[in-house]
């Protein structure tokens, strides 16, 4: 084939090694072809850069009420509320869900937006902004409607979320405010994660606007997991000058530093303060109870769900919808120890 040239139809059947008519039906009625030949012409599609033309079909006629959501993990409790809330209102229109878990890996993300596709989904739901073009590219040439939550999109994308910077930047100045000088931060890893990436700017446009240097802000980047968090934590109290407060990118990072304090014989928040980010039940649980942002992940499953039902019908719909978050003060901050020598 003269790679110069558009590529055609018979061109993506003869790497797929099937008939025109299949990639024909594949394409415009994929709940009518297996998911193995699916994703066996939509590879090579992809590898091609073929752009399929429906002719002008209804998006209606290749409806197969089924809708797609690509979340990060599945290991905590991060999204299964906003996702609880998200299949619901699916249901209440008849329409299904099919979960898939990425591990914040941006090919295995991407090889499931695919397999999505493939299966006719009429809509995905995708988490944050982070992800290679060719996956961008890749919904935009199929026109597959998407909405991105948890997070501020771009100008072009349809997005239910809210500000990480912000949100985060309010709980730092929260713990600034407690007389905190000496100020670290637990964090998830932030490849293929913007929303990590945005509360640790959010932390550091803090300190610069309180006077303290951003490039102070020792952060440690580690998996969400309860004993990751734990590791990190003494870490960070190893140091010759150990933080006074520890701000944690979500709640379970929170919690597992909250109990690796107490295991070290710290006292929170006397001896040294603690915050998270989600507001997920085990931060009310957990003693002292975590300060956090609150993120109402109901409401905004809830709004996303219709944000991309109307995509999916083409109503009209609000393009950007912001979630307002909030900080909610429990025991686990306090006011900064006299006393310096708190590494113990």
């Amino acid at each position: 084939m003269d790679v110069s040239a558009k590529p055609k139809l018979d061109d993506v059947a003869r790497v797929a090694g099937v008939s025109t008519a299949t990639v024909s039906r594949c394409l415009n009625e994929p709940a009518k072809v297996t998911s193995k030949t699916r994703e066996r012409v939509l590879s090579a599609v992809e590898a091609l850069g073929y752009t399929p033309n429906f002719g002008g079909r209804a998006l209606a006629s290749r409806k197969t009420h089924t809708v797609g959501a690509v979340i990060p993990t599945m290991e905590n409790a991060i999204f299964a509320r906003g996702l609880q809330a998200f299949q619901e209102a699916l249901a209440e229109a008849g329409v299904n869900l099919l979960v898939a878990s990425s591990g914040y890996d941006a090919e295995r993300e991407a090889a499931q937006i695919r397999a999505l596709v493939g299966r006719g989904a009429d809509g995905i739901l995708l988490i944050g902004t982070a992800r290679p073009e060719k996956t961008r590219a890749f919904l935009k040439r199929f026109a597959t409607p998407c909405v991105i939550a948890w997070s501020i999109g771009g100008p072009g994308d349809v997005y239910v979320g809210f500000d990480n910077v912000a949100a985060a930047r309010a709980i730092a100045e929260r713990v600034i405010a407690f007389g905190h000088r000496r100020i670290a931060m637990i964090s998830g890893i932030t490849a293929m994660n913007d929303r990590a990436a945005g509360r640790i700017a959010g932390v550091r446009a803090a300190l610069s606007e309180a006077g303290l240097s951003p490039e102070g802000l020792v952060v440690e980047e580690v998996r969400y997991a309860f004993d990751e968090a734990g590791v990190a934590l003494h870490r960070l109290m190893a140091a010759p000058e150990p933080p006074t407060a520890i701000i944690c990118g979500n709640d379970v990072l929170g919690v597992g530093a909250i109990v690796a304090a107490r295991r070290r014989g710290l006292t929170v928040p006397c001896d040294l303060s603690i915050t998270g980010f989600d507001d997920i039940d085990i931060a009310a649980l957990v003693e002292p109870g975590l300060t956090t942002v609150h993120v109402p992940h109901r409401r905004m499953g809830l709004a996303a769900a219709k944000a991309l039902l109307d995509l999916i019908e083409g109503q009209p719909q609000d393009r950007h919808v912001s979630i307002e978050t909030s900080i909610i003060e429990r025991g686990s901050l306090g006011p900064a120890p006299r006393s310096s020598s708190i590494g113990r």
